[in-house]
């Protein structure tokens, strides 16, 4: 659906982004982060067909920047950061202007405009105005919009920007719904945590280089290279947790314990594997047959926002 060769926009001797290059297939639900300014709105714009290359290649659903940007516009829905919403206009008056700007007539125009208030679950603010949306509901309004002609492509730039909790969780389950709706996605934001429960993959872009563009769960590897586990151990017939991270200590796949920060019965031990350590089970065998109580084996997960913390400096272009 997405394909971008040697992508590259300069502003004079600045690059605002440099030779990316990706590739995300239907379905693809493409979480796109880095500090601000690393280049991705440049990209999303591009795409978008509203800011020309310096060079490079874009191809989005089947049709190149340069010389079908009618047909990608057919094609996508382009959410930007920030849009403008007319003051004076009803909910269902503002979607009905943009359903209108799609050659979407008659019956079918309201029709369409009440699905996709359904979807966004802003049915019941279809006739209050535009300004008395909170920016949650501005932000749905927003998503609404780019729905109106069904897009195969959704290039959403910051959509959870600015948004308290509640708001985030709301657009986050209205990503999934999307996302199940076999729509192609590139979304970006700084809300980390929440790309990795909704994204198959990720990119992360610095200095306007695209320097990592993998499955999450790969990505997830590249930072860590070893298994940590949390091992929680039941105090019972003289055995301590704090036995057992002896115990751990001497076993030929572990190569580090550590107890939890506040001392030995505030938390599950830390248990790191060594590299050649594929899996837990004989952690798991070696206290059970040593007679631990065990309450807790399972791997720690890092998270993304650590891993973006891993593999940046901070650096914009």
């Amino acid at each position: 659906m997405i394909e971008i060769k040697g992508l590259t926009k300069k502003y004079g001797e600045l690059f605002a982004i440099r030779e990316i290059n990706l590739s995300l297939a239907a379905g693809d639900v493409f979480g796109f982060i880095g500090p601000n300014g690393a280049g991705k709105t440049t990209t999303m714009r591009i795409l978008a067909t509203l800011l020309q290359p310096t060079w490079g290649e874009a191809y989005v659903a089947g049709h190149s920047i340069y010389t079908a940007p009618k047909e990608i516009r057919r094609a996508i829905g382009y959410m930007p950061d920030f849009f403008g919403v007319y003051d004076d206009m009803k909910v269902i008056e503002y979607l009905e202007f943009f359903a209108a700007a799609y050659r979407i007539r008659g019956e079918k125009r309201r029709q369409v405009c009440d699905d996709v208030l359904e979807l966004v679950d802003l049915g019941y603010k279809r006739d209050a105005l535009v300004t008395s949306l909170s920016r949650g509901m501005t932000q749905r309004l927003g998503l609404a919009r780019v729905l109106l002609h069904d897009p195969q492509v959704l290039l959403l730039d910051e959509p959870a920007s600015g948004l308290d909790p509640r708001a985030r969780i709301e657009i986050r389950a209205l990503l999934k719904e999307l996302r199940n709706m076999g729509k192609t996605i590139m979304v970006s934001s700084h809300i980390l945590p929440e790309l990795a429960d909704v994204c198959n993959k990720i990119g992360i872009i610095e200095r306007g280089e695209l320097i990592v563009n993998a499955d999450v769960a790969d990505v997830m590897k590249q930072v860590r290279q070893q298994m940590v586990l949390k091992v929680g151990v039941a105090d019972r017939d003289g055995k301590t947790q704090e036995d057992a991270a002896k115990l751990l200590s001497n076993h030929p796949q572990v190569e580090s314990v550590e107890p939890p920060p506040a001392g030995p019965a505030t938390g599950p031990l830390t248990v790191t594997l060594k590299a050649d350590a594929l899996d837990a089970s004989e952690v798991g065998r070696a206290l059970f047959e040593a007679g631990y109580a065990v309450t807790l084996l399972k791997e720690d997960e890092i998270n993304l926002e650590t891993a973006f913390m891993t593999l940046t400096q901070g650096i914009t272009s």
